[in-house]
């Protein structure tokens, strides 16, 4: 029986991230109390802190399930400390997502683990291995959304109401962007196993350029309302309206001024 890994460091979480749920703490403790009178600054901390600690946790699903299916190498690759300045690819998985999400308000998919995929036997578990990061975005989703779903949100503070809401929509666009069944996403890789080797070849040059494909359909108007209606219509779903998430970005956007005399129903 092959070990997992040998060195418990390869599996010790990293105080960056530590530092990273700190911060989400923090700020949204400011956010719930109004603390000193700067709630979109503490809107801003709270979602960008939040954001990384998703896709941190989108990268560890990988890299865990990828283990469990037999890859050991993500052990000592740094993969399951949750420390986002260990995976391969830092730029796309943490820095562009982030400038994504202060420009235009959506959750761009990052993904970043290399897994050796020799290592691992199973069509299923190749699926498996894809499927899981999107995955961990929608639970990620339905945890912040619990006060919606469950009625209790009228006791939550407005700005902190709206910043989960908008936190929320990220984990949702990340989750459906990245289940796109686009070389280069997950939901290619959820369907690449089950395809014939001539069809992988023909779509291998188009991996690294898929989410740029995906985001460039995004500027069609038509393809820009159907996504959107996709996305607010599975936000309402889980009890999240338009004006919530609307007021979610604008908190987010400080220096453009917070919004004044919020009433929500």
């Amino acid at each position: 029986m092959t070990s997992a890994s040998p060195h418990p460091e390869h599996h010790r979480i990293s105080p960056v991230f530590l530092g990273l749920v700190a911060i989400m703490a923090v700020s949204g403790w400011a956010v719930w109390y109004g603390w000193a009178d700067v709630t979109g600054v503490s809107v801003f901390f709270f979602v960008v802190a939040g954001w990384i600690v998703s896709l941190c946790l989108h990268e560890y699903a990988h890299a865990r399930s990828a283990l469990g299916a037999g890859d050991v190498s993500v052990g000592a690759k740094g993969y399951l400390t949750l420390n986002p300045l260990r995976y391969t690819h830092a730029l796309l998985s943490i820095v562009l997502p982030v400038v994504f999400v202060i420009l235009g308000g959506i959750g761009l998919p990052g993904g970043a683990v290399y897994i050796e995929r020799g290592r691992i036997t199973g069509r299923w578990k190749h699926s498996l291995i894809s499927v899981s990061g999107p995955a961990t975005n929608a639970l990620f989703a339905g945890v912040l959304t619990a006060p919606f779903w469950l009625h209790g949100v009228h006791d939550v503070p407005v700005a902190f109401r709206c910043a989960l809401a908008f936190l929320a929509l990220l984990q949702v666009t990340a989750a459906l962007l990245n289940l796109l069944p686009v070389p280069g996403l997950d939901g290619y890789g959820v369907i690449e196993p089950w395809l014939s080797p001539a069809a992988r070849r023909q779509a291998e040059p188009f991996a690294p350029f898929g989410i740029l494909i995906v985001f460039g359909c995004l500027w069609i108007p038509q393809v820009n309302a159907v996504f959107w209606d996709v996305i607010d219509t599975i936000l309402r779903g889980m009890g999240v309206s338009e004006l919530e998430t609307y007021l979610g970005l604008e908190y987010f956007r400080f220096w453009q001024g917070e919004p004044q005399n919020v009433l929500l129903p």
